[in-house]
């Protein structure tokens, strides 16, 4: 089991939507604080990303891409003075196709634009350790896997072809995996602790890759231990100030989180449910959960419908 890919799956909710838009300028829009996430990526000439949390006035090139994992309210112009239009998002989240009143012959820029619904009540640490505004500005030579997909999508959302439509989605999931991997490796050199360390250190990735392989198994902090090759008290110590929580607690954490995803993307009956999640009977899998999230399994699947 791929440890970011499981994490990501378990916070995504609803499907991510995209779109391509040229501006000309004089123009400004001004998005809303969201539950999810969004990018914005600088396809053809120029844009000033207008974030309240950031230092300043961000300058945006063509290849420049911004990720807000946080779901702030910001603004993108031509230029830092230009008046912001509000946006109002639809209601399952996705951007409108935004009008374009600039002047004819002025400096145009493209733009592919997209957001992500996330569950933000179960948060992973990953997600909140990032920055409020990740800029990767483009570089001949550097991550080319996530060039490549920005490429493939912005093609796909040019021209609508038979397909379209799944692959456009199959892309924003891989965009969005190696838009953390682009934060996570670019990183690394400077990382002591957090997620950002716990994904390159050796004994924390094993212990993680066997919790998220087969959550449902009865995991000691001994048997996790030797997965990772150190003592109990040792691993215990190491895992905790790295991923945030004692192991059996992260595990206990991550079998609530898997059990919520199937509760609202399947309709496996509670029982071999809670034998997926790791609880030998129904009952103690809906007690569990409603300890966890307020309210029955039942309960919480018809909601989430």
């Amino acid at each position: 089991m791929d440890v970011l890919g499981d994490v990501i799956a378990g916070m995504r909710t609803g499907r991510p939507h995209s779109s391509r838009t040229v501006k000309r300028a004089p123009w400004g829009v001004r998005f809303p604080d969201s539950d999810g996430a969004g990018f914005h990526v600088v396809l053809q000439g120029s844009a000033w990303l207008l974030d309240p949390g950031a230092a300043g006035p961000l300058r945006l090139g063509p290849g420049d891409v911004v990720f807000l994992a946080h779901g702030y309210g910001h603004g993108l112009a031509d230029h830092p003075g230009s008046p912001l239009e509000d946006v109002e998002l639809e209601p399952d989240g996705s951007w409108p196709e935004l009008p374009d009143p600039g002047t004819a012959g002025a400096d145009e820029t493209l733009l592919l634009c997209g957001a992500y619904r996330l569950n933000r009540a179960r948060a992973h640490p990953l997600l909140t350790e990032l920055p409020p505004v990740i800029h990767i500005p483009a570089r001949v030579g550097c991550h080319t896997q996530l060039r490549a997909a920005i490429d493939l999508l912005g093609a796909e959302l040019d021209a609508s072809r038979p397909g379209s439509h799944a692959i456009v989605t199959g892309l924003l999931d891989t965009l969005l995996v190696l838009l953390f991997r682009t934060w996570w490796l670019r990183e690394r050199p400077e990382q002591t602790g957090g997620w950002a360390a716990a994904l390159q250190d050796p004994a924390v990735t094993a212990a993680l890759h066997a919790m998220h392989s087969d959550s449902a198994r009865p995991w000691t902090v001994e048997e996790l231990a030797a997965r990772a090759g150190f003592s109990r008290s040792a691993f215990a110590r190491r895992f905790s100030t790295l991923v945030g929580r004692p192991p059996l607690v992260y595990l206990g954490w991550l079998r609530m989180t898997t059990a919520a995803r199937l509760l609202r993307e399947s309709d496996t009956p509670l029982r071999a449910l809670a034998a997926q999640c790791g609880y030998g009977s129904e009952f103690a899998f809906a007690k569990a959960f409603k300890r966890e999230y307020g309210e029955a399994p039942g309960r919480y699947r018809r909601r989430a419908a």
